[in-house]
Order: C-alpha cells, then sequence, then structure tokens
C-alpha cells in the first residue's frame, strides 16, 4: 500500500508537469512593478513570528515566491538560497521565501531541511496578490507560480525573476545585488 508521502509526491509530480504544460491554468496577474515601493506585508514564519518588509528597511531584500514545500525544485531552491546565505549577509541582504503552504508545513520543512532564513506562510494569497504572482490551480490544490522580487534597502522593486532556471538563480540574485551596489 503507498504511504501518504508517495501519494503526495507523484501528485505534485503529477502537478508539476501539468503546471508546465498549461500556463493558461494560471490566474492572471500583472506583476509588481520595477521601481515602485513594494508592497508591505506582516505574514507569520515557521517561527510562528510575524515578519514584516518593513522589519528589513535599510537591507537588501530578496522576496521569493514559490510553489510548494518539500517538493523537489522548491528545495533545490531553497537549499541554494541556504548555501549562499552568507554571501547575502555579507551584501546586507535577507532572504525571505513565501508559498501558499502553512506556518505547520514550514516548520517541516526548515527542520527538515535545515533551513535558517524565513518562510513565510500565505495560505490566503494576501501577499502573493499584491506582488501579482500568478497562482496555479489543479483542482482543489493551487501553488503560486516561482517569481522573485529584489528589494532594495529604500523599499523599491529593483529587479524581477520569472525563475526559469533554479539552478543558478540565487547566484543571479547575488550578482544583481553586487552590480547594483556598484
Amino acid at each position: 500500500m503507498l504511504n501518504s508521502r508517495a501519494i503526495v509526491l507523484g501528485i505534485t509530480v503529477a502537478l508539476a508537469g501539468l503546471i508546465a504544460l498549461s500556463p493558461a491554468m494560471a490566474i492572471a496577474a500583472d506583476l509588481a512593478p520595477i521601481g515602485s515601493s513594494a508592497p508591505n506585508f506582516a505574514l507569520p514564519s515557521q517561527e510562528d513570528s510575524q515578519v514584516s518588509l518593513t522589519d528589513y528597511r535599510g537591507k537588501w531584500v530578496v522576496l521569493y515566491f514559490y510553489p510548494k514545500d518539500q517538493t523537489s525544485g522548491c528545495t533545490l531552491e531553497a537549499h541554494n538560497f541556504q548555501r549562499d546565505l552568507p554571501q547575502y549577509e555579507a551584501l546586507n541582504a535577507v532572504v525571505l521565501g513565501v508559498s501558499l503552504d502553512t506556518v505547520e508545513s514550514h516548520k517541516s520543512f526548515c527542520t527538515k531541511d535545515s533551513l535558517t532564513f524565513k518562510l513565510l506562510a500565505d495560505p490566503d494569497h494576501k501577499v502573493i496578490d499584491a506582488y501579482g504572482v500568478p497562482i496555479h490551480s489543479f483542482g482543489a490544490i493551487h501553488f503560486a507560480e516561482r517569481t522573485t522580487f529584489l528589494v532594495s534597502p529604500e523599499g523599491k522593486i529593483i529587479k524581477e525573476w520569472g525563475v526559469k532556471h533554479i539552478e543558478s538563480h540565487s547566484a543571479d540574485v547575488l550578482a544583481e545585488i553586487q552590480s547594483l551596489k556598484h
């Protein structure tokens, strides 16, 4: 008999394939414009504490939206951000991940994968909507599209990535921050 983890993994893999093949399934959204003030928010982290964008005024903020905790692509992306965390800190930058997952799901993900940066729970997609990140749906299951915003220390959106290459994404973000600091 299949265990629940195998079933979830199978559904996730199937959904990832459907999302990749069916972009029409995305709910249309207009991304927050580059140069505009980044929408503020307050969301709970895996530590059950509220995190606000204004908590990081004066720092670069890498605000990345991702589909689902503990899936292969999202785990790779999170591990790469975790690996590069000392470089972000050296550039006066923080990494914040946002998904539709719950605080409990984030706690499990962070514990299992030794993630130390903040993952924010947005199950009502208030912040996802505020930033215009598309949501993909398959029946009752919803996923935020993999999208990253770079917010300046002054709170302006400087750059946006529709992430296509998970493997190099963290390095691309670091390179962008380094280029803007010079």
